[in-house]
């Protein structure tokens, strides 16, 4: 039956994002954590380099490749139920990792919240649908993506602290009072919904879209360590894009036949939920290159420790907020158009100005322009988001939250090889190591820590000046590249993205109706 989901008071929607946004920090700072945590989980499992990048790449490819399904699952048995398990099932995963006697099963562990994050991330999102009209959604995109930055620093800066002083399982075990809490309170205060009529298992549809995001994904972890030209990165990242050219050409077929597929294609008849989805994986190209290459910049070059690292994060974070705090405003204002292209407007002069960093730069210059590029990627994705879920109908929530999902997970690790491989580049190129061994010279190319090392076994501080430089010259080109990216997306979004303002409620506010249980 049909129920309004208004509850007793008006404000109980907004207590309902806040328990969803807690879901989504726990899933988050997972992530930045374990990028601090893996030079000691080296020691402390004896992993392998290997195993060290299957712990961080595993995941992105479960949590890239799982996205579509878990719509799926939402929409047809209920997305409440699927949030909840798969935010219990991310803290099994998380204690797992604790407790991991060995890699193996350390790794199974990070498959297993890989999964389970996709279920939580896209239920999160369809949450706004089912519970926001039109007109708050952009407000309510907003609280839900400062849940995401929130944990872009506290992630470095919790973990730094407990590497340093606890056992390194806390830094995993940090998870579970989130999940908890995050249990309870949306028991509590998220209703239930699904699809009225349930969609169909597509079963070729679900395959072809799993295997082609993984392999798409492994294909961009790949060339983002090896580089673009490495025959593995090309092969997968082709294959992949073959085998989901299959699954539009099937999804295309079935809805023909009058079949039920796994995305029913006309959701993309709609130019703002197309390029608004779109646009919001263009604009995480231009930042998530930061989250490569400023803790590098902070450690190696400036030479703060992990803790310190994570401390010089927080004007990402200040920033990213400032930018999705009056997005909802500006789309209401003057619509996602414009709101959409002042981000990337700004995510360009934040690059430019970032372009010009050097080894002596001062801590006040570097966070000034990371707030501004991260104050332009936060209006791109809010504003963005908000318009691809403007559209989009409560039947159809957890199916089209997962498409954003995919275009916003796929954007990580290919901004990652981008920025990571161009960076390589550069800083290899600026290099004159003609007087050192073989061994020492693959060294200091392989990674600006390495080179430090090498620097300071030698007593050579000439050589270590030459390796900073080396690097805040890629770090440069780096950021020259997120400026073309920020020039695209401007040229994108005047283009495509139409500047449909969101319509006044028609009825007093109210989440609308969703199907209880």
């Amino acid at each position: 039956m049909e129920v309004a989901v208004t509850g007793r008071s008006s404000q109980r929607k907004w207590w309902a994002l806040g328990a969803a946004s807690l879901c989504i920090l726990a899933v988050s700072l997972d992530g930045t954590v374990l990028s601090v945590a893996l030079p000691t989980l080296a020691s402390a499992l004896h992993a392998s380099e290997s195993d060290l990048e299957w712990f961080s790449s595993g995941y992105l490819l479960l949590l890239a490749a799982a996205v579509l399904p878990a719509g799926l699952i939402g929409d047809r048995y209920g997305r409440k139920k699927l949030l909840l398990g798969s935010l219990a099932a991310f803290g099994a995963g998380s204690v797992l990792c604790a407790l991991s006697p060995s890699p193996a099963v350390f790794l199974i562990a990070r498959l297993l919240m890989g999964v389970a994050g996709a279920g939580v991330t896209v239920m999160a999102l369809s949450a706004l649908t089912v519970l926001f009209t039109e007109q708050e959604r952009p407000k309510a995109v907003g609280v839900y993506e400062a849940a995401n930055f929130l944990a872009l620093p506290l992630g470095p800066i919790l973990g730094g602290w407990m590497l340093s002083r606890l056992w390194w399982g806390w830094v995993f075990l940090l998870n579970v009072p989130v999940v908890v809490i995050g249990l309870v309170v949306a028991g509590v205060l998220v209703p239930e919904s699904r699809a009225d009529e349930r969609p169909a298992l597509d079963s070729p549809g679900i395959v072809t879209a799993t295997v082609g995001l993984v392999v798409v994904t492994y294909g961009l972890v790949d060339a983002g360590e090896h580089g673009w030209s490495d025959p593995t990165a090309l092969t997968m990242m082709a294959a992949g894009v073959v085998v989901l050219a299959a699954f539009v050409a099937w999804e295309r077929r079935l809805a023909g036949r009058g079949g039920q597929p796994l995305i029913d294609p006309a959701l993309f008849s709609s130019a703002s939920f197309t390029w608004g989805a779109a646009l919001s994986g263009v604009g995480g190209l231009g930042m998530v290159g930061l989250l490569f290459v400023m803790p590098q910049y902070f450690q190696a070059v400036q030479g703060a420790d992990t803790f310190g690292s994570g401390l010089r994060l927080l004007p990402l974070v200040g920033g990213l907020i400032a930018g999705a705090a009056p997005a909802s405003l500006l789309v209401k204002t003057i619509g996602a158009k414009l709101t959409v292209t002042a981000g990337f407007v700004l995510l360009g002069v934040g690059s430019l100005l970032g372009a010009t960093t050097r080894v002596g730069s001062s801590e006040l210059f570097v966070a000034a322009w990371m707030a501004v590029l991260c104050a332009g990627t936060g209006l791109i994705l809010t504003a963005a988001t908000a318009a691809a879920l403007a559209q989009l109908s409560k039947e159809a929530s957890g199916i089209g939250s997962a498409v954003v999902q995919a275009f916003q997970k796929t954007s990580a690790p290919l901004g990652t090889a981008i920025i990571g491989s161009v960076l390589s580049a550069a800083y290899t190129a600026h290099l004159d190591l003609a007087h050192l061994t073989g061994v020492q010279a693959a060294a200091i190319r392989s990674s600006v820590y390495n080179g430090i090392t090498v620097a300071n076994q030698l007593h050579s501080p000439s050589l270590a000046e030459q390796v900073r430089c080396a690097f805040v010259d890629g770090l440069n080109v780096s950021l020259f590249t997120s400026t073309g990216i920020a020039a695209a997306g401007i040229v994108l979004t005047l283009a495509l993205l139409p500047g449909v303002r969101p319509q006044p409620d028609k009825q007093p506010p109210s989440r609308g109706t969703a199907h209880a249980q």
